[in-house]
């Protein structure tokens, strides 16, 4: 099926999709700073580029979109071009396997939440977080 939208129209909407500081990244960085838990570096250069990482523990969190990374209570196949939308959330999810692998075969302990967790349960992830803080 063709897509609905215009060459322009698709690469405007997605260039409108945040890959970084998106709103429950924001949220679980608001909560880890009310909670008292600092050290914590954003962005950091590892591979599959982790959301939060504390570097002394070794510890990272990426917080992974619903859609984009193929979460299994709610993810909704797309409608439209299903064969090219398929291709690539399954390629974000092997990647994600083998990031994660690549990660914790070099000691990293990996954290990886869904956005529907943070916006359910924000206090929840919190809670799991300072947990594994605390056991390292």
């Amino acid at each position: 099926m063709a897509d609905v939208l215009d060459k322009q129209q698709r690469k405007y909407n997605m260039s409108r999709i945040l890959g970084k500081n998106t709103g429950p990244e924001l949220k679980i960085r608001k909560l880890l700073w009310s909670q008292g838990i600092r050290g914590y570096r954003i962005h950091y250069n590892l591979p599959g580029k982790p959301d939060i990482v504390f570097t002394k523990k070794k510890i990272t969190i990426f917080i992974d979109g619903c859609f984009w990374h193929k979460c299994p209570v709610c993810f909704q196949e797309p409608e439209t071009r299903k064969d090219f939308w398929m291709k690539k959330i399954n390629s974000n999810v092997e990647r994600d396997a083998k990031n994660t692998q690549q990660l914790q075969d070099n000691g990293w302990t990996v954290m990886r939440f869904w956005e529907h967790e943070i916006r359910k349960k924000p206090e929840d992830v919190i809670e799991k977080i300072t947990l594994s803080l605390q056991q390292s």
